[in-house]
């Protein structure tokens, strides 16, 4: 394997943009694939069975494309298939939900941790695993958000409408005294703003920036990190509307997404 193989990415949608976006913050010289799966998102509401087709059709995807490790930036695919795909591929693969576990387990000071994610994530208790196994007397909560997922997807990350829904879900989790949340899903750090004036000093979590330590330390273990001044390439694919894509990524990320290229899984 050439070190200058891609590093893969995929994700349902545009939320694994955050991965992305600490990746290429913190590795700028990585070429990076990304993979945004928008034709059948969210995938938080879809059954294990069809999330484990999903991430293994978007697996292949980015094998066929000489990846040299892979990230499973979507927290449904880390909490229901990530041990099913390490079993199948010859190459690294990091989910998001271990690192995100690890840093909230060294934020809380009350020990009482909040996870809000999609129906499946929550549902899955893979957070709840992650955290008590490494320390057990944390409290931990647990919270759907599933309509968190498509305002981001629509671009509606702030306003009006994003402040009510998040005030109607978060209200709950707000009482039971958390001192730290987990953005159990790669699209919600794009409500990161909105969600923060809401919780106050409740401190966010967002595991995108622990996971791109990992890839780090992963590929410096391997002896496969690019050192170089220029910055790598960045190589889109979808699975839906490129435009829509752009639109809400370029947002995000800001910077061009220029390389896009629309797929069939």
């Amino acid at each position: 394997m050439d070190k200058n193989n891609p590093i893969g990415i995929f994700d349902s949608g545009v939320g694994g943009l955050t991965v992305l976006k600490e990746v290429g913050r913190i590795l700028p010289a990585e070429n990076i694939i990304y993979l945004g799966d928008t034709a059948r998102v969210p995938y938080g509401i879809r059954s294990a069975e069809t999330v484990t087709r999903y991430s293994f059709e978007c697996t292949e995807f980015l094998l066929r494309q000489d990846i040299k490790l892979l990230i499973v930036a979507c927290n449904t695919v880390s909490a229901i298939s990530l041990n099913k795909i390490r079993e199948k591929v010859p190459i690294p693969v990091i989910g998001v939900i271990e690192p995100g576990a690890r840093a909230a387990v060294n934020s809380t000071k009350n020990k009482k941790i909040g996870i809000i994610g999609t129906e499946a994530t929550i549902k899955s208790s893979s957070y709840l695993r992650a955290i008590k196994s490494l320390d057990g007397d944390i409290e931990v909560c647990g919270l759907p958000c599933p309509l968190f997922v498509p305002l981001v997807e629509e671009g509606w990350t702030s306003g009006v409408i994003a402040r009510l829904v998040v005030e109607r879900y978060l209200k709950d989790i707000m009482d039971k005294g958390v001192d730290t949340l987990v953005l159990g899903c790669t699209h919600y750090p794009l409500l990161k703003g909105v969600i923060q004036d809401v919780m106050n000093d409740v401190c966010l979590v967002d595991s995108a920036i622990e996971t791109a330590k990992v890839v780090k330390d992963v590929l410096a273990e391997m002896g496969m990190l690019i050192v170089r001044s220029c910055e790598g390439r960045r190589k889109f694919f979808v699975t839906d509307s490129t435009e829509k894509f752009i639109n809400v990524g370029e947002r995000f990320l800001q910077s061009r997404i220029e390389d896009i290229t629309k797929i069939e899984l």
